[in-house]
């Protein structure tokens, strides 16, 4: 590590002599700038600086932290973003050691191909980085109910958070942590089979009432009951997946039809207990909510309701179901490249088509039917 930070304060000597030489032209005296002259790292000022970090990359930036103190209280201070994912190896540590100096850190980025990341590193952010907004945790295999509790203290101003894949993490924690992280937006919860259940859907829905997206994919000890207190407690909702979350039927779909009007991307994979009556309440919604849209300009149509389902698998329902589903939200599309309907898996609906691919069918017999 030290000898790579080395090489790294070799490489960034190179470069600035280079800018400079471009910078200063023929006449060799250094770059000149509101009367000083740039000739040495130290004389970059503090803006410069941090204008210069933002450009490079997250490495370089970890580097340049270590070339002088004044760099390193400039650049800690000053750099909001931080991405590790590059790390493939001893991220644990680089994290032990980078938490208590970038303490203004908004968005943090830790996905691991490889697990890596352990409870200590995550308490160490929760210890100094309280100005977190964005944390990306997925694949921390091997982080436990500490990390959510650390980050409930430590961490309340947090908008977005993804835990995807983190396995061990139970509903107990994450229903705590939801009591502190009040203005979470976009939660991804996806293959937490142990944390995402209808216990923790409920505190969800107590607490987090700005949620805007969330991933719910494989957490199959979903059901009805969280779902709706989701729906009921966070109006706002506009993404769901709920794929493969097997115990839901059209009771979940129908409250979300009924409370979540923004609603616009829903995911049903594999819900094999979803029928027809949940497609005709995501029409009927629109109808009885939206019914100045109806006589609104074709192209809000865009704009407003459904725009990306997913019903793969959800071999009860029939075509004349869906189609009027399909025929309410234009946005919804099954023609060739624009797949925003999909339906995988349901050989019973290959009958079912969007406005723009029965007018593409239309278009050919019109003009062999005007040549007649």
């Amino acid at each position: 590590m030290i000898a790579e930070a080395k090489m790294g304060s070799e490489d960034l000597n190179l470069c600035f002599e280079n800018l400079m030489k471009v910078a200063a032209g023929k006449s060799g005296e250094g770059v000149k700038m509101e009367g000083a002259v740039i000739t040495e790292w130290k004389d970059i000022p503090m803006e410069l600086l941090l204008r210069i970090v933002s450009l490079v990359d997250d490495r370089t930036a970890i580097v340049a932290s270590g070339v002088c103190c004044g760099w390193r209280d400039a650049i800690c201070l000053g750099l909001t973003q931080l991405c590790l994912s590059w790390c493939k190896k001893n991220m644990n540590n680089l994290v032990l050691s980078l938490a208590p100096k970038f303490t203004k850190l908004q968005t943090l980025i830790l996905r691991q191909e490889n697990p890596q990341l352990e409870d200590n590193a995550v308490e160490t952010i929760a210890n100094f980085c309280h100005d977190l907004q964005d944390l990306d945790l997925s694949k921390s295999f091997k982080l436990g109910d500490h990390s959510l509790y650390a980050l409930a203290h430590g961490c309340p101003r947090l908008t977005k958070l993804n835990i995807s894949g983190c396995t061990s993490f139970s509903d107990e924690a994450l229903e705590y942590l939801t009591n502190y992280c009040r203005k979470l937006k976009i939660l991804n919860l996806c293959g937490c089979v142990k944390a995402a259940t209808d216990r923790a859907l409920q505190a969800i829905g107590r607490n987090c009432n700005m949620l805007h997206s969330l991933n719910l994919g494989w957490c199959d000890n979903v059901g009805d009951l969280g779902v709706m207190s989701l729906a009921y407690g966070c109006p706002d909702l506009q993404c769901l997946d709920l794929c493969g979350c097997v115990q839901i039927t059209d009771d979940s779909v129908i409250a979300l039809a009924n409370e979540c009007l923004h609603l616009r991307s829903l995911g049903l994979y594999y819900c094999r207990n979803i029928t027809d009556r949940a497609m005709y309440s995501l029409a009927y919604s629109r109808v009885k909510n939206k019914p100045s849209m109806w006589q609104s300009m074709k192209g809000r149509y865009d704009e407003e309701g459904l725009r990306s389902l997913n019903i793969s698998q959800c071999t009860a329902l029939t075509p004349s179901a869906v189609q009027a589903l399909c025929d309410t939200f234009p946005a919804l599309h099954t023609c060739s490249g624009r797949h925003s309907l999909v339906m995988s898996g349901c050989l019973n609906l290959t009958s079912v088509h969007c406005a723009c691919a029965v007018q593409a069918h239309r278009t050919p017999n019109s003009i062999l039917h005007a040549a007649h």
